[in-house]
């Protein structure tokens, strides 16, 4: 009978050290969707996470560096869930409802930085509008992609039209923050169907 075989000590600690630094992470996400990055400290995110403040730098060595992990989470969320390098836009918006249910933390601590991150001398502030930038040219490739097969009106302009989608969605997620009652997926499907409707070419009269 072959025995079965140990676990070797630095796989364990690497597994323990892993799962201490997803909870130092969670944490993270949660405080800071709820107080802000500035009236967050790492001793308070420690404490809440079991571990020591050395603990805690020892995985995140500052508090830039926690807050780019938690920027991290977000996109890689993003990267998984959503499609819209190679997917239907309007499918698309009408699915992003779904990250509100699946990680409403990643929700508030975005919303919450984005806001914090505004003034140019913010820690996050460049790669915050960064990441809006390339959200901007991603949606205006697909829109001009569409207008050269047909799909879409010529007329409309691309980057004009990527800078609404994006201020309306995270214009929705600041609001379901404030009231969590927004029946959100019926108001992304119809934004998402009058997008469609207006994006559609136009039948010759």
């Amino acid at each position: 009978m072959t025995e079965p075989t140990a676990v070797r000590p630095y796989e364990s600690l690497l597994a323990k050290g892993e799962d201490r630094r997803a909870r130092i992470l969670g944490v993270a996400e949660r405080l800071l969707a709820r107080n802000g990055w500035r009236n967050t400290s790492l001793a308070q995110i420690a404490k809440e996470a079991g571990v020591t403040p050395a603990g805690l730098l020892h995985h995140f060595e500052s508090k830039e560096q926690l807050l780019n992990a938690v920027l991290d989470a977000r996109d890689a969320d993003d990267e998984v869930h959503a499609d819209y390098r190679s997917g239907d836009l309007v499918t698309e918006l009408s699915r992003v409802p779904e990250r509100f249910t699946r990680a409403p933390e990643l929700i508030g601590t975005f919303t919450v930085l984005l806001v914090e991150n505004i003034a140019p001398d913010a820690p996050l502030h460049d790669r915050l509008l960064n990441r809006y930038r390339a959200a901007v040219e991603i949606i205006t490739a697909i829109i001009e992609r569409g207008q050269r097969s047909g799909r879409y009106r010529q007329d409309i302009d691309g980057a004009s039209k990527a800078v609404e989608i994006l201020a309306f969605t995270y214009g929705m997620e600041t609001l379901w923050l404030l009231d969590p009652s927004i029946q959100l997926a019926e108001v992304f499907k119809g934004y998402a169907e009058s997008l469609g409707r207006e994006l559609a070419p136009q039948n010759p009269t």
